[in-house]
């Protein structure tokens, strides 16, 4: 079931450069306290979902331009989600919930966390300060970070895709690929997230396939208000969106 799933998101998603990767909840909620925990059992299918270099041009610009005058809220966001909900009908005897990257609960807290999940989906390896054994940060916070085998830092986590009414009992965990092996390389790593995190070298500390082109860093670049007009979207989209 969960073969023939993926194969299903596969070939819808790939299209317009998203990717699902299959975990179990249990997985997930293992590794977290329980006030993040995702409420499902233990063996429920779920797929967290990335969005690749290549979906700016295979998803956010032709989305924008067939719908420029329905946008009304962050462009990526709202392009995400119209392809997510779209994958929901794909499956009609099937419940799929959906939960995405930018949501939160009533608590302020996110629904997801979503670097775990690219995690123990064995999408991307999330480095984090327990990573490194001589730690030289002494009393500073310290985030941590996703890196991706082919993509390095060049992508994002936009959602997840939860099955509730399919178990997998037998789903195999997949480890992520410790790309960023050595010790010097970890701390440079989470040096460049946390503190030069805007001149993006973090995203090419490991040899990359595909990066983001000079047109998607400049939109991503951009405080998101006049990120409206580099997509040619109306002075109307952004009075909508902003005031």
């Amino acid at each position: 079931m969960e073969r023939r799933v993926a194969e299903q998101l596969r070939s819808a998603l790939s299209p317009f450069g998203l990717e699902a990767h299959a975990f179990k909840v249990g997985w997930y909620n293992a590794v977290l306290q329980p006030g993040f925990h995702l409420p499902y059992p233990d063996d429920t299918l779920a797929f967290v979902v990335l969005s690749t270099p290549s979906m700016f041009d295979k998803a956010l610009k032709p989305f924008v331009k067939k719908e420029r005058l329905k946008i009304i809220r962050d462009p990526v966001d709202q392009c995400v989600s119209h392809h997510l909900l779209r994958v929901k009908e794909k499956f009609p005897d099937q419940r799929v919930d959906v939960m995405f990257d930018y949501e939160m609960l009533p608590s302020r807290k996110p629904k997801f966390l979503a670097q775990t999940a690219a995690h123990v989906a064995g999408a991307a390896y999330y480095y984090q300060r327990k990573d490194v054994k001589l730690d030289p940060w002494g009393k500073k916070k310290i985030f941590g970070v996703c890196i991706h085998p082919k993509y390095g830092g060049w992508f994002a986590i936009r959602g997840l895709l939860l099955f509730p009414d399919i178990q997998v009992p037998f789903l195999e965990q997949p480890a992520p690929v410790d790309c960023v092996s050595t010790e010097k390389k970890r701390i440079e790593l989470l040096e460049q997230f946390n503190f030069h995190w805007q001149d993006w070298r973090y995203r090419d500390i490991i040899e990359v396939k595909e990066r983001y082109s000079e047109e998607q860093k400049a939109y991503f670049a951009t405080p998101p208000a006049e990120r409206f007009r580099l997509l040619g979207l109306s002075q109307e989209a952004q009075r909508i969106t902003f005031h």
